[in-house]
């Protein structure tokens, strides 16, 4: 049977007026505390996966820069930039391995008479630690206290408070260090760790493509070189 129009806006108007009386008021109170529940994480979610699209960006950007017809001093100083746009710090250092010593190779700060000037040895500072250990490291306030610490005094790196670093990495072997330093003290996240492991990575693969002249690329048979290597086994 039809229930009359009249009808139904009278019930809904008893529902109304029975979902605000008191005894009802809990019904409200948990739809507040489902949606101030679920906002933050809706953000939260959001915020992490706008970081992994800048992360993601970096990694093209820095493949680009790989590809391109660029001095490896080029190269290196655009990863030193990609670096400092990500992380947002206010220095970005690279040292490679010569012999047993580690020079500074790339910076973003305009010191240029220091690069291939400052050494240390892999028993000297934190960067030396980070080679000889083949470890990340953070620190996220006052690093200069470390026991590892080494002062240079040419250096305006040596009174930041923030020092996160990572091995550079070619062909299983550590040919330097990358390091990212803030002024102030810093609490390094999951995803700068991992971006700054990726790019001493990236850095390493830099390193071996230098070793090759463009015409030594173009006129290897790639075929045969993976063929040579042996046969493809299925994991």
């Amino acid at each position: 049977m039809d229930i009359p129009a009249r009808a139904l806006f009278g019930l809904f108007g008893m529902f109304r007026r029975s979902s605000r009386s008191p005894e009802n008021s809990s019904f409200g109170a948990f739809h507040r505390h489902s949606y101030n529940r679920i906002v933050p994480k809706a953000k939260d979610l959001e915020s992490r996966l706008q970081r992994t699209e800048q992360q993601l960006q970096l990694f093209q950007k820095v493949s680009r820069l790989m590809v391109r017809e660029l001095s490896l001093q080029q190269v290196l100083q655009g990863i030193v930039s990609l670096t400092v746009e990500f992380t947002q710090c206010d220095s970005c250092l690279v040292y490679l391995l010569d012999n047993e010593e580690l020079v500074l190779c790339a910076s973003n700060t305009p010191h240029p008479s220091t690069i291939g000037k400052v050494r240390l040895k892999l028993n000297e500072g934190l960067t030396g630690w980070v080679a000889r250990e083949r470890r990340l490291l953070s620190i996220s306030r006052e690093a200069y206290k470390d026991a590892r610490f080494k002062t240079f005094g040419e250096l305006p790196e040596d009174s930041f408070e923030a020092f996160l670093s990572a091995p550079v990495i070619a062909r299983n072997r550590v040919v330097g260090v990358v390091n990212v330093q803030h002024r102030m003290p810093h609490q390094h996240t999951g995803s700068e760790m991992e971006v700054l492991s990726t790019m001493g990575e990236q850095v390493g693969c830099v390193l071996v493509l230098a070793r090759m002249a463009p015409t030594a690329v173009e006129s290897a048979n790639h075929v045969e070189l993976v063929m040579s290597s042996g046969p493809i086994r299925p994991h």
